[in-house]
């Protein structure tokens, strides 16, 4: 009994003492991210715009080349969506670019001190934002729908400093230390940034008083979640209701809005007309609507999209011709099966009350 105690107090020590080791580790590590980060915030901002545009797409280029399971993913997805269109040498220089606009977009944001709302229109342009003014009018209330396309940090700046400032929901770093550091970045135009926790709550408040908010509505979350099932490319995938919900709870309209490469640097960014349905359109209605709007844009131009992003995470059980990372789940039919409340029904409310 006691060689017994014995043991047992040992691997009590043991396990205590690794998760003083990890810990350390771990705490060490966060403060060199933090202190990368601010060294980026620093120096970024010295480059010329094409030092900047020119450094960012070697960087894409060169992480494309060695991020082997990022690519696996992107290749997967790609031959997905699109089956045999393109050859093999295209696919390579949709994923190359997919990354260098990835690059481009998070080195950008390190760069947007440099912007004011002086400057900004140098390097973004707009398209359709007239009519949405109208469309939005004269509460000038709206949920902008936004996407992984493009420089969606720049073309979230841009939409502030245009008179669109908005309430933003945005995930928290696993990093706390950096949460601060990116929140200044994408405020500094006039945003104000929301945490995920308790979020659909908090962007609902901000509409009943005539304000605005944006979310990336092309995230893939977990069964568990909020959601709702969307065709994608010709496949079933899980996204956020959030967008959906507070358009059905609120009555503002959903205006899809992303984000589109220019040469040398310089982005257009391209508000789509509200999005418009009968009165008793379900969530899933609202959700497809949403993305049936962006989905010829991919089509069109495909690279600007973030490939190597896991979009089908999950696929209904027994499918076919998914990407090789999609695990099969009853969860499909599972969120079929929930009550999917349409506009004449606003009792219900998400079962957890966090936002993608």
């Amino acid at each position: 009994m006691r060689r017994y105690f014995a043991r047992v107090l040992a691997a009590v020590e043991k396990n205590a003492y690794t998760a003083r080791v990890k810990g350390a580790w771990k705490r060490l590590r966060y403060r060199a991210e933090w202190l990368a980060v601010k060294l980026l915030l620093a120096l970024v901002p010295l480059l010329s715009r094409k030092a900047c545009y020119d450094l960012a797409g070697f960087a894409g280029s060169v992480v494309s080349r060695f991020d082997r399971r990022g690519r696996q993913v992107a290749f997967s997805n790609l031959t997905a969506a699109f089956g045999e269109t393109f050859s093999a040498e295209r696919r390579e220089e949709i994923v190359r670019e997919s990354y260098q606009h990835f690059a481009r977009t998070m080195l950008d944001l390190f760069w947007s001190p440099r912007l004011t709302s002086e400057t900004y229109r140098d390097y973004i342009e707009f398209e359709g934002v007239e009519r949405t003014r109208v469309e939005v009018a004269p509460s000038n209330s709206c949920i902008v729908g936004a996407f992984h396309y493009g420089n969606f940090e720049w073309f979230s700046l841009a939409s502030a400093w245009l008179g669109f400032p908005s309430a933003i929901a945005a995930q928290e770093f696993k990093n706390p230390l950096l949460d601060d550091l990116f929140r200044k970045l994408r405020e500094q135009s006039g945003h104000t940034m929301v945490d995920r926790e308790g979020a659909i709550i908090r962007l609902y408040k901000v509409l009943r008083k005539g304000g605005r908010v944006a979310l990336l509505v092309d995230t893939t979350l977990p069964p568990h979640h909020p959601t709702v099932v969307i065709d994608c490319f010709g496949m079933k995938t899980i996204v956020t209701v959030a967008h959906a919900w507070l358009a059905d709870r609120t009555g503002v309209p959903i205006i899809p809005t992303y984000c589109e490469p220019l040469p040398d640097g310089r982005y257009r960014v391209v508000t789509h007309p509200k999005i418009q349905l009968p009165r008793d359109a379900t969530h899933r209605e609202i959700a497809q609507a949403c993305w049936d709007s962006f989905e010829p844009v991919v089509r069109r131009n495909p690279a600007p999209w973030m490939w190597m992003y896991k979009h089908w995470r999950y696929k209904p059980a027994g499918a076919a011709d998914y990407p090789f990372y999609a695990q099969e789940s009853w969860a499909f039919e599972q969120i079929a099966a929930r009550p999917n409340y349409s506009k004449l029904d606003r009792s219900a409310a998400p079962e957890n009350r966090s936002a993608a």
